[in-house]
């Protein structure tokens, strides 16, 4: 005969594997959003470097050829932008502080990718272009949802 107690005694058993098994999962997404966000920063710090740092005639002799056919200021204006997305994709996740900002990074490279594909369509580059542009977007996008929907960090308190 089971009574109350004992079935107390066996709901509070199978607790503990649920909550492992979830545990488990966000771990997973955990690590993927975190591989994503230093990827995503990685990319874009060394992109942004290049464009703010080196003259528009030294990038396009390492092959980034619109460096030539667009406004300096646009070009250093870009590399800011890129360099402000990689800081704001790893330090306030890392640190706990305005972790919010985050998303919005990733909302940032989202952009800057959406605006590049236009960019290069409209040059006639889009099938050299198209792979890296559309990752790094699905990377973006990714970190996005990840981080305001699936494994949010909750601010320092």
């Amino acid at each position: 005969m089971t009574t109350a107690f004992d079935a107390n005694k066996v709901q509070s058993a199978a607790s503990p594997s649920r909550t492992s098994g979830a545990n488990r999962a966000s771990s997973g997404w955990r690590i993927g959003l975190w591989s994503a966000q230093i990827a995503l920063a990685l990319l874009f710090g060394a992109s942004g470097a290049m464009k703010v740092f080196l003259s528009p005639e030294a990038q396009a002799a390492m092959g980034m050829n619109d460096a030539l056919d667009i406004p300096v200021l646009l070009l250093r204006f870009i590399g800011v932008c890129e360099l402000a997305g990689a800081l704001g994709m790893i330090l306030p996740a890392l640190t706990r502080i305005m972790p919010r900002l985050t998303p919005l990074a990733a909302l940032g490279f989202a952009t800057i990718q959406a605006l590049a594909i236009g960019f290069h369509f409209t040059r006639g580059e889009i099938a050299m272009m198209a792979p890296i542009n559309l990752t790094l977007l699905g990377l973006s996008l990714f970190v996005l949802w990840g981080r305001t929907q699936k494994a949010p960090i909750a601010p320092r308190v």
